[in-house]
């Protein structure tokens, strides 16, 4: 029997320090990232989607970070097929690979695959542009909700693109069921799994995403939003719809104070952390860690270590 390969995968929510962790476990294991945060893959987009610093990077290589630019489309499928032959080169350099992040629906794609989804329809393609252009984009989330209300509580009011994309899937084959087993392909990993999942109780984790975004605008967010503005990337971008983006664009051309912004910022981050928990507590084959009870960002990379050495990851 052919030995699989192995794959360390480290998920959680937004803010719960899986980069810090990974960093700190690249002193002791030698091994390379695989960005698995649909924001970070976007050019010029750096302060508001966290991504890992210039000094963290030198200690551990990190794969498909800065991989478009923001007006460009990037999806699931892409991301998957990079970032599984990001995964094989690694190995070849007999490297441990390490896909970090909290966009569960690309690890979930990684391990278990796609759904193929239907072709696109250019007439209902024109219809609903029509719609957004006459109505906004709050009138396709509506109409979604109306189709499949799991999707459209997992799409933004703003996202033009994915929600047209949305119901046209939904209008082809009718709701989806989410994160249900029925949704992915079953099959056998083709990798040695260990998937850990770090935690924080949720008023720790929310205090700490609130001087995380305090922290951002701080290092100078709002001078990035107004560069990718100047650049030319339109607010109405899916790119640019991410947490803090869409309100500093707002601040940007007055019609939101900077304080407002702030707390919407906090707000929309504290709920997308826990729609991340709830979307990665379904995964049986993750191994949960609170990271304060483990000792913080080094006591977590010190567990994580134990568990790859005893499953035989590394020596």
């Amino acid at each position: 029997m052919v030995m699989r390969p192995p794959l360390l995968v480290i998920v959680g929510p937004t803010g719960v320090g899986k980069t810090a962790v990974a960093v700190r476990l690249a002193a002791a294991v030698p091994l390379e990232a695989v960005n698995a945060d649909s924001r970070q893959v976007y050019r010029g987009m750096d302060i508001g989607t966290g991504k890992p610093t210039a000094a963290e990077r030198a200690v551990l290589a990190h794969h498909l970070l800065d991989v478009v630019d923001p007006d460009e489309r990037y999806h699931v499928a892409r991301w998957r097929a990079e970032a599984r032959r990001a995964i094989a080169e690694i190995g070849a350099r007999g490297k441990l690979a390490a896909v970090v992040g909290g966009t569960g629906l690309y690890v979930r794609s990684l391990l278990k695959g796609l759904r193929p989804a239907p072709p696109a329809d250019p007439g209902l393609r024109e219809e609903l542009e029509g719609q957004a252009r006459a109505l906004g984009a709050g009138a396709l989330h509506a109409r979604l909700a109306a189709l499949d209300p799991e999707a459209a509580r997992r799409l933004h009011p703003n996202d033009r693109v994915r929600l047209i994309r949305a119901i046209e899937v939904a209008s082809r084959e009718g709701p989806h069921p989410g994160t249900d087993a029925a949704d992915w392909r079953g099959s056998v990993s083709e990798w040695r799994l260990l998937m850990v999942g770090l935690s924080l109780p949720r008023e720790v984790l929310a205090g700490r995403l609130a001087e995380r975004a305090r922290g951002m605008l701080a290092r100078g967010m709002m001078e990035e939003v107004r560069r990718l503005l100047a650049a030319g990337h339109d607010e109405a971008l899916p790119a640019m719809a991410g947490i803090g983006y869409r309100q500093l664009a707002a601040v940007s051309r007055g019609g939101m104070a900077a304080e407002e912004a702030l707390r919407l910022m906090i707000r929309d981050t504290v709920r997308y952390a826990k729609r991340q928990m709830t979307w990665f507590a379904r995964d049986p084959e993750i191994r949960w860690i609170d990271v304060d009870a483990a000792g913080g960002v080094e006591g977590t990379a010190e567990v994580i270590q134990k568990q790859l050495t005893r499953e035989g990851f590394i020596g």
